[in-house]
This record gives C-alpha cells, sequence and structure tokens, in this order.
C-alpha cells in the first residue's frame, strides 16, 4: 500500500494529512490461488481497496462493491480506515442533497440510508442524524404503489428490478436504531412499502431471500410457514461441499443470452450471502447447514482476501465478487467466527 498525500486541512491546526492511496486488487480470477488458512485481516485489506477506489474514482455508491464494504466493515477484527473513509463519504453526500444538492438518483437515496443504517446498528447502535434525513428523504420518492424507481443496468441480482430496492428499503428501516421504524417519519411510507411487498411475489428465490432477511427485522413480512419454507427451499440447494452457488437463486440469463448453471460450482456470494440471511432468520449456529457452509467460507478465501464468484451477466470484471466478499465477512461473523 502506497501513500497519498491529499490537501485537507484540519480547522483548528491548518496542516495537511495523508489519506492511504489503495492499490487496487488484481483482476478477478476464478483460478486464483487460496489462502491455507481464511484471514479477516486479508478480507479486509481486499475489501478497503476495491471500495475505496470505487469512492474515490466514481463518487457514488453501488450496491455490489462500496455498499457492501461499509456493511462489513464493523465486522471485521480491526476498524479499517477505508471503509471509515467510504462512510464519511455517505455522510458528505447526505449532507450535500439535504441543504440543496441534487441526488444522483432514487436508488442512491436508498443505497445511503441502508449503508448507514446498517452501520449505527453494528458500531453505536445509535441512529446518526444524517441516516435519519438519508431515511427521511427515502420516503419522498417513494413510489405511490411502495416501492422505488431502482437502477434497471441489466446487473442481476442487485441493478436490474425495482424489487430489489424495495426489499433493501425494508432492511434499512428494519435495522435502523432507535425504533426509526416506529416514528412518525416512517409510519406512512412503511404501511405502503409493506403493502407492496405483501402483494407483489418476490421474482425469484435472491429476493425472497432477501424478503426472509427483512422479515427477520421487521417481522410481519411473512407468514411463519413462509418464512420456513423459504428457510428449507434455500437449504436444499446446499452443495455437498457445503456451498451455495448464486445461479442457483434465480434465473439468470447472461448478456450473451445464454443462461447461468444452476449447478455451477459453489461460489462466495452465493454461500456468505445464504449463510447470513439463513442466521438472521433464525437457523442455529450449529446446524448441520451453517456448519457444513462455515467450512466452505474458510476453505475457500483467495490470496487476494476475496471470495470468488463469477458475474451472472459477463465475464469482464466479476463486481458481484465484492459483494459476495462483503457478506462472506458478514456471515463468517454470523456464525461466531472472527
Amino acid at each position: 500500500m502506497r501513500s497519498l498525500l491529499l490537501f485537507c486541512l484540519f480547522p483548528a491546526f491548518g496542516f495537511a494529512v495523508e489519506k492511504p492511496d489503495y492499490d487496487p486488487p488484481k483482476p478477478t480470477k476464478s483460478d486464483e490461488a487460496k489462502v491455507a488458512i481464511w484471514s479477516a485481516a486479508k478480507a479486509g485489506e481486499y475489501l478497503d481497496a476495491v471500495g475505496v477506489n470505487w469512492t474515490r474514482d466514481r463518487q457514488c455508491m453501488t450496491c455490489h462493491t462500496n455498499m457492501a464494504h461499509v456493511m462489513a466493515g464493523p465486522a471485521l477484527p480491526t476498524a479499517n480506515a477505508g471503509w471509515k473513509e467510504v462512510r464519511t463519504f455517505l455522510e458528505d453526500d447526505v449532507k450535500s442533497w439535504s441543504t440543496g444538492g441534487k441526488p444522483k438518483g432514487d436508488a442512491f437515496i436508498v443505497v445511503n440510508a441502508v449503508a448507514l443504517a446498517f452501520t449505527d446498528a453494528r458500531t453505536t447502535g445509535k441512529l446518526h442524524e444524517l441516516t435519519k434525513v438519508a431515511l427521511d428523504r427515502m420516503w419522498t420518492v417513494q413510489l405511490k404503489t411502495g416501492e422505488w424507481n431502482w437502477l434497471k443496468c441489466e446487473l442481476s441480482p442487485l441493478e436490474h428490478d425495482d424489487y430489489y430496492g424495495a426489499v433493501l428499503a425494508a432492511v434499512a428501516v428494519g435495522i435502523a436504531p432507535d425504533r426509526y421504524a416506529e416514528s412518525d417519519a416512517a409510519k406512512v411510507g412503511l404501511a405502503k412499502l409493506k403493502g407492496y411487498l405483501k402483494a407483489t411475489p418476490a421474482p425469484d428465490l435472491h429476493h425472497k431471500a432477501m424478503l426472509l432477511w427483512a422479515n427477520s427485522l421487521l417481522k410481519d413480512l411473512m407468514t411463519d410457514d413462509d418464512a420456513k419454507a423459504t428457510i428449507v427451499e434455500l437449504q436444499k440447494l446446499q452443495h455437498a461441499d457445503g456451498g451455495w452457488c448464486l445461479p442457483s437463486l434465480g434465473n439468470y440469463i447472461r448478456r450473451d443470452k445464454t443462461p447461468n448453471d444452476k449447478a455451477a460450482p459453489s461460489d462466495g456470494y452465493g454461500t456468505g450471502f445464504t449463510l447470513f440471511v439463513l442466521r438472521q432468520a433464525g437457523v442455529a449456529q450449529d446446524d448441520k447447514s451453517i456448519l457444513a457452509g462455515v467450512k466452505w467460507l474458510k476453505a475457500n478465501q483467495r490470496e487476494s482476501g476475496r471470495w470468488y464468484t463469477r458475474s451472472l451477466n459477463n465475464d469482464k470484471a466479476h463486481y458481484i465478487t465484492n459483494a459476495g466478499t462483503a457478506f462472506c465477512v458478514l456471515a463468517l461473523d454470523a456464525c461466531g467466527e472472527k
């Protein structure tokens, strides 16, 4: 890691401080060697590198990289400077559009809100004033039917339909500290959101798993029978090696019009995401599916610190590996692994 001098002046002292310049990881490859012993520190270094570089280069938040990076940060054994920098970017973005600036779009308001609320819950346990601003602003751009106009970039499973944005917003509201879901600002919008989720079937198992996660926080988005059935459905897709693969969670078509292989090898996103959601839904830490999933995660981290996931869309960048790595960190944390 090199060091880049950024001229940020402290008001009281007027001197410049250095911010680390994170070398971007090498391109994501399926044949990257695995580590002998899994390392939370390596995972943190990888997530800091992709999260900080994306934020500095693009000046925006995205589900597949820096949103996931910020969410995973508090689960790492040490407080890395990288995720704090991205969290600060989030706060500054909210300050900007809460004082007359224009947000990049409705979806970005939701993404900011969920990342801030998630980290508030995992750090201070208190609702930051700017998190409340983001959550309150989220309701002002909600559609009358209860969902949001989400990004449709043909990037399954995160940026291709409105359902994902709706269930992600539900996670944000449910996890926000200080009983935000019961606040006057949230009541009307939350009622519309719940109406949308109850009236609109999840389009695939990935999104049904997202709903299961949101239900663990808000409690009345699914019936108990539906929640139990979803848990069983997810467990049935576990591979013999203990992992899951992302293609098995939906009917995803690649940009070259070919289908993804539902029987593809286990991958980081499929395993990390599913394992994390199962734990949030109350599956016991000593359940055999959880133990097998943890074993797979600990055996399949790559030398860069990431867990590989092939893109559902094309083979250019595999950005889903970034979100997958974040979920692997969150899953291991939820299973008591440090």
